[in-house]
């Protein structure tokens, strides 16, 4: 394979996408390139006073069949394809012209298939096919030909181009890496929406670099983000106002806080250490609700990651910086807040609209030769979905308790126990082997304020151990999934120690 640099003489221009082709075309025709176009990109290059050929004049035909037909020809795709070093004779015997530039990006299945509206029928004319056969023959022919499909790329071409009279292999291979992949996912986008089934018997993910990581969850470990393309969600679509780059478990932690706060509509902070919530709280203002959070755990607070579903001002500002944070997430930032926290240097400051929620329906757990895929967890508790299954009726405010505990309990890791009142946790026991090691790190973690608590499992009870545990703390009410072969004996326990317990019928695991 030829890896000299190669000279552009020709380039053939055919654009769904046309950001700054116009410009690019001008930089291609001072440098005395011919250009070669089709359809709406040959007319919009005509108004600009860009001089083209048409790609009908090349093939000798027209565009028909409603524009099916357009660049599948043999001097179109000889021209692309052709090997300069083995056959230019059989070149010049069909009078095929060598084509040294591809610029190509494809129909816009992506946005068609987003429209409420759309039929299948307008689906499948986005299907582009002459593009990806150009494109891939571009690609495959990198020995002599430089294939460019994202508009990002057209200045440094253009540098390449004025600088070195011509393009370089590094260079073609680096486009033709792109391309492939371009072209992967757009075959890939294809057969998920043809398949149409949640667990499809293929699954394609195409995923770009977002960056290159300090290290891993340990200094030792080399790490990279990757993010889905075009998607304006999750942390790594968030806007970052100051600090370092983010780290490894920088972006898992916020990724954790961010599915946590989005549970709730009223104005919500959670602080997230090591993947667990530590402390979460709600209120009628923002910062009431991160004093609650903080004062919740706050021990296990220090350097961990906040995230609010409210705008952070002066005051919330001011109470964050009087504790160390790693992070904080909100969906919007005062000048006066962030003019207080740039004395914090290395605090990270994202803003994310945290209630815009993904669109995705599952989510992916990799594992060592493939991944586990699941539906999200978007399930809901409410007040009806409760039953009572002791002597002991809940109150009006320990059913309130229960419905928030709810809420955060989704998102603490299994075996989880939350201890709450109404709007804020008390205690929290996370990621314990056993259920009844969890009862007890949340009656610790929440020290003297137990009295008139209400405890959270988020799965059932498997002895009464853990509820003669919670006997005389104050404990008054629980929250449970029930379907344990146990049940009588734990709600037998309940009674004889005066503790309402209800049923939910749903657990909550998280690995």
């Amino acid at each position: 394979m030829n890896q000299k640099k190669t000279s552009i003489k020709r380039a053939l221009i055919s654009v769904s996408n046309k950001t700054g082709i116009v410009e690019f075309a001008r930089g291609l025709a001072k440098l005395d390139i011919e250009i070669i176009s089709t359809g709406g990109t040959s007319h919009l290059l005509r108004e600009a006073q860009v001089a083209v050929r048409d790609v009908s004049e090349i093939t000798g035909f027209p565009e028909m069949m409603d524009g099916r037909i357009k660049t599948l020809h043999p001097n179109i795709h000889g021209g692309i394809l052709g090997q300069r070093d083995q056959h230019a004779a059989v070149a010049r015997q069909h009078q095929i012209e060598w084509i040294d530039l591809v610029i190509v990006n494809l129909y816009p299945f992506a946005e068609t298939i987003k429209k409420a509206d759309v039929s299948f029928n307008e689906a499948i004319e986005n299907i582009d096919i002459g593009g990806p056969t150009m494109i891939r023959a571009a690609a495959k022919n990198m020995g002599w030909v430089g294939v460019v499909v994202d508009p990002v790329d057209y200045t440094k071409i253009l540098t390449e181009l004025q600088a070195e009279k011509g393009l370089s292999f590094h260079v073609r291979r680096q486009l033709a890496t792109k391309a492939f992949a371009y072209t992967a996912h757009y075959d890939a986008m294809i057969h998920a929406y043809l398949d149409g089934n949640t667990f499809p018997d293929q699954l394609n993910l195409h995923l770009e670099k977002y960056a290159d990581l300090r290290y891993g969850e340990n200094p030792h470990q080399t790490a990279c983000a990757y993010r889905l393309p075009q998607q304006a969600f999750g942390i790594l679509s968030a806007k970052q106002h100051q600090g370092k780059l983010l780290s490894y478990n920088n972006i898992a932690d916020a990724d954790a806080a961010v599915a946590c706060v989005r549970e709730f509509q009223q104005p919500a902070c959670v602080i997230v250490k090591h993947a667990n919530p530590c402390g979460v709280g709600i209120a009628d203002e923002i910062g009431d609700a991160f004093l609650r959070a903080i004062e919740a755990d706050s021990i296990s607070a220090f350097g961990g990651i906040i995230a609010l579903n409210r705008p952070c001002d002066k005051k919330m500002a001011e109470a964050i910086g009087q504790v160390f944070f790693e992070v904080v997430v909100a969906p919007a930032y005062t000048l006066e807040a962030l003019s207080l926290l740039a004395t914090k240097q290395n605090l990270r400051l994202l803003e994310l609209d945290v209630l815009k929620q993904s669109g995705s329906a599952q989510e992916f757990k990799f594992i060592d030769g493939g991944f586990l895929v699941q539906e999200k967890d978007v399930s809901l508790i409410e007040e009806k979905d409760l039953k009572v299954v002791t002597s002991a009726q809940p109150t009006v405010p320990e059913i309130e308790a229960m419905l928030f505990a709810w809420g955060v309990l989704k998102h603490i890791k299994s075996n989880a126990i939350l201890i709450a009142k109404t709007g804020y946790t008390v205690g929290i026991g996370a990621g314990q082997v056993s259920r009844v090691d969890a009862v007890d790190i949340a009656i610790r973690k929440a020290g003297n304020h137990l009295l008139g608590t209400i405890l959270a499992s988020d799965a059932f009870f498997p002895f009464r151990d853990s509820i003669d545990r919670i006997a005389n703390t104050g404990i008054r009410a629980i929250i449970q999934p029930g379907g344990s072969v146990r049940d009588e004996e734990v709600i037998q326990a309940c009674n004889e120690h005066h503790i309402a317990m209800v049923f939910t019928g749903m657990r909550c695991f998280k690995h």
